[in-house]
Formats: C-alpha cells, sequence, structure tokens
C-alpha cells in the first residue's frame, strides 16, 4: 500500500525533554456543581487544549458527535493525568481505585464527578459499555505496577506489547466506533490493528521519554536479537544496532496500518474521515521516524501543524468523494 509523501517537521525536544503538559485541573477550574451544560463546555476546554488533533478531527465528525468525543478524551486525560502525575507509584494506584469507583458509580447511574455527568449522557444515548472504558485503567493500573516494582523493560515479547495495547489504546478505537453504533467484529479488528500501530509508533518516538521515566516498551526479545543492550538507551545517539531495532519496530507498526487500513472505507461514513486522518497520520510519524534515520534517541520526530491539517483535508475529501460516488450508484 502506497503511504502518504509528507515531508515530517523533524524537531528535537527542548531544554526538558520529559516535561509534560499540565493537568486540566491544573488549567481548567472545575465546574462548582454537576450541571451537565457547565461540565461539557469543560470537557471541550480541555480537549481543545490539550489536544492538538482534536479541533482538526471535529471538523469532520457530524455535529453531533463532537461533545461526545469531547467527552471520552476528558475521561482519558484525566485517568492518564492521575496515573503520570501523582508523588508515587502507591498515590497513583489509590487515585485509579478511587476513579474505577467513580466510574462504576457512574454507570449504575450515579455520576459525581463533572467528567463522568458527561460520560453519563453519551453513554445514556449511545449504549457504549463500561468494559472499554475500564481497560483505559486497567493499562494504567499495569503501568504503575511496574513502576512500584522498578521493572524498566515492561514486555518480553511482541505479544506481550500487544496485550498491553489491547487495554492502553485499543478501547479508545472501541468506544469511537461505537459512538456510531457500530459492533461489527471484522470492523473492531481492523480498528484494533490501527489503534495498537498507533500506540507502537509513539512508543518509538519517545524512546528517551519513556527511558528517563523508568519505561521501556521495546521488546526484549527484540532487544536481544538486535543486541542492543538497555543502557545503551541512555546514549545521546543511536548505536546501528539500534536504529536497525527501530526500523525493525515501525516496519511492525506500518504492517499493523496496512492490517486495518479498510476500515476508513468500511467503517459507518460519520467516523471515516476521522479514521483515514489518524492512519494517514500514524503512517507520517512512521515516515518521520525514517526520515531521521530511525535514531529516535538524538531526536523526536513530529509533524507539523500544516502537515496535520493537509491530513485532514485529505481525509475529509475522501470521505466526501465516497458520498458522491454513492449518490452517483444509488441514481444509476
Amino acid at each position: 500500500m502506497v503511504r502518504p509523501t509528507i515531508q515530517p517537521t523533524i524537531a528535537v525536544r527542548n531544554a526538558d525533554p520529559d516535561s509534560r503538559d499540565a493537568t486540566p485541573w491544573a488549567l481548567h477550574e472545575l465546574p462548582p456543581d454537576l450541571d451537565l451544560a457547565a461540565a461539557e463546555a469543560w470537557c471541550r476546554r480541555v480537549a481543545e487544549s490539550h489536544y492538538e488533533n482534536f479541533t482538526v478531527a471535529s471538523r469532520i465528525v457530524p455535529s453531533r458527535l463532537r461533545q461526545d468525543l469531547a467527552n471520552v478524551y476528558a475521561y482519558a486525560r484525566w485517568s492518564d493525568d492521575l496515573a503520570d502525575e501523582a508523588a508515587s507509584p502507591a498515590a497513583a494506584g489509590e487515585a485509579l481505585q478511587g476513579w474505577r469507583r467513580r466510574l462504576e458509580s457512574c454507570f449504575a447511574g450515579r455520576p459525581d464527578h463533572p467528567v463522568f455527568v458527561c460520560l453519563a449522557d453519551t453513554v445514556g444515548r449511545t449504549a457504549v459499555g463500561i468494559e472499554p472504558f475500564a481497560h483505559l485503567l486497567d493499562a494504567f493500573d499495569e503501568d504503575q505496577r511496574f513502576d512500584a516494582a522498578a521493572i524498566t523493560v515492561r514486555y518480553e515479547t511482541r505479544d506481550d506489547l500487544v496485550a498491553y495495547c489491547r487495554r492502553s489504546a485499543d478501547p479508545v478505537g472501541r468506544i469511537v466506533l461505537a459512538l456510531d453504533g457500530c459492533r461489527d467484529p471484522e470492523l473492531v479488528a481492523m480498528s484494533d490493528r490501527i489503534c495498537t500501530g498507533l500506540q507502537l509508533v509513539n512508543f518509538w518516538q519517545d524512546v528517551r521519554r519513556d527511558r528517563s521515566a523508568g519505561r521501556v516498551y521495546l521488546p526484549a526479545e527484540d532487544l536481544r536479537r538486535h543486541g542492543v543492550a538497555e543502557s545503551c538507551l541512555d546514549e545521546p545517539v543511536g548505536s546501528p544496532p539500534f536504529r536497525a531495532l527501530i526500523r525493525d519496530e515501525v516496519d511492525w507498526a506500518r504492517s499493523l496500518f496496512d492490517a486495518g487500513a479498510p476500515l476508513a472505507r468500511l467503517a459507518p461514513r460519520s467516523l471515516r474521515g476521522a479514521i483515514g486522518m489518524f492512519l494517514a497520520g500514524g503512517r507520517a510519524v512512521a515516515d518521520a521516524i525514517e526520515t531521521i534515520g530511525f535514531d529516535t534517541l538524538r531526536a523526536r520526530p513530529s509533524l507539523g501543524r500544516w502537515q496535520k491539517a493537509r491530513l485532514a483535508a485529505r481525509a475529509a475529501c475522501a470521505v466526501a468523494g465516497g458520498a458522491l460516488a454513492d449518490a452517483l450508484r444509488g441514481k444509476r
């Protein structure tokens, strides 16, 4: 399959390569009560200010889905920050347990937090189940258990890493499909492949950042196969074996994108543009890693704003073209 010919912007991290965005509760004051309208406005602010792809993606989905996407993002972002911003793995574990209880209360009809007020409204209209939301928390719990045990190299095999992605990444795609009533097992499997591929290219572009946080997502068997010692990840520049390793991992992610690609034309029409954009974006990140010679210890590749706009425009045009083709076929 031909990948988009996009020239990626290559960016090296600034003075603090491990910095994270401020948490939503630090930047956006929560509504004082559980009013739905105020809670929805808060979720939109979080999505628009913390997730640079949200504004672009929201333009190529029907307006009826935009608030739901913001609600889902706010839940995922708050959960992630509870895990990563706590003072210790033990504190993170306690915070996640409390958040899980609130999730269960939400699905029992008793939302007690603005994020869950919005989520309750979304699931009430779309019948999305609790499982994918709980799986995200399972992934965050898993990270905290590794952190608490001071285990750096997280996964022995690729299958082990894929199992983690089923909890950390695939639930998001499943939730998005379910927002428009899509639960077809074949389409869900395609979504899983795309989401896992997106998680993987994110890992490969962030090897240095994850390493500095005490996390290595490169499978241990792949490190050994390429002769890359864990200590090599502390070097400022990747060795030839390291670059060969990342090339191999990027090829793996690309194969997942190819396997999931039919979803961009088979999913509900309302979602095809966004799916196509994220699929093309994942491929573009893979291309960006290749452009820097697979040395993600030296630099962190990223896509520029204009490139993301071009991806969104192409996705929107593809959806419009498909709609026109369907209309023309209907007239025959």
